[in-house]
């Protein structure tokens, strides 16, 4: 389990930052199981979902943000969960594009690649792997949007979601697996010990003006978007 425990440049836990969170919170304290739902439901709840500029920032630099996506919850996770001696790995897929559609509409959806780079983690607890994917969404967000379409009550592909139970996602950890995107997953890029690794071999495939444009005007788009939902407007 030793490289599952690792710091990288991405999974910056010595960070003063990091550290003094973890004893504010007192989650060394805890047993495995609470140590795992704490911090994971710091990470859905606390941090808001949103977009970041890069998925490659470390997980200090999500946490000063205070929002962040599947991949860099996923980060800020790992390292807050590495943190307290709890293993974990990353898993990397590609997700379809239309997953993102309502956050991200007009020009943007359309110059946005049709397919993502997407990750979730897996922890190690008691002896099996968990796929710890619910996270992603904070509860008044995806209230909102359960909300506005409540008359869907199984699949949904949309605004951040993609589920085949939109008005009860497992997205609360029980000892479970947890997902909010996985049905928009349309590839397996595999197991990797860290983000950094990852996205070294699997970088979203956006040519430098298209990332300078997701940067600089899309994200904040998308950002406003989610907002005005969370905020039932």
């Amino acid at each position: 389990m030793n490289q599952y425990l690792q710091e990288t440049r991405m999974l910056n836990y010595r960070h003063d930052a990091i550290q003094a969170l973890v004893k504010e919170r007192q989650w060394a304290q805890e047993a495995d199981f609470e140590r795992i739902k704490k911090i994971y439901n710091f990470v859905r709840d606390e941090i808001r979902f949103g977009y970041n500029t890069d998925d490659t920032l470390s997980a200090v630099e999500v946490l000063m943000d205070g929002y962040g996506q599947c991949n860099t919850k996923a980060t800020l996770f790992m390292a807050l969960l590495r943190a307290v001696g709890i293993p974990c790995r990353v898993h990397g897929f590609t997700i379809h594009k239309k997953l993102q559609k309502g956050a991200m509409t007009g020009l943007i959806y359309w110059l946005a690649p049709k397919n993502i780079v997407h990750t979730w983690v897996e922890v190690h607890y008691q002896g099996q792997w968990y796929n710890l994917e619910g996270l992603i969404l904070d509860i008044p967000y995806l209230t909102k949007l359960q909300g506005r379409f409540r008359q869907c009550q199984t699949s949904f592909c949309g605004y951040g979601v993609a589920t085949n139970q939109f008005q009860t996602p497992q997205i609360d950890w029980k000892g479970n697996h947890t997902y909010i995107q996985k049905e928009g997953i349309n590839q397996d890029l595999g197991v990797f010990d860290s983000p950094d690794a990852f996205f070294e071999r699997y970088p979203q495939p956006l040519s430098p003006l298209k990332k300078w444009m997701y940067q600089n005007i899309g994200r904040k788009l998308m950002n406003r978007n989610i907002e005005r939902i969370r905020q039932g407007l």
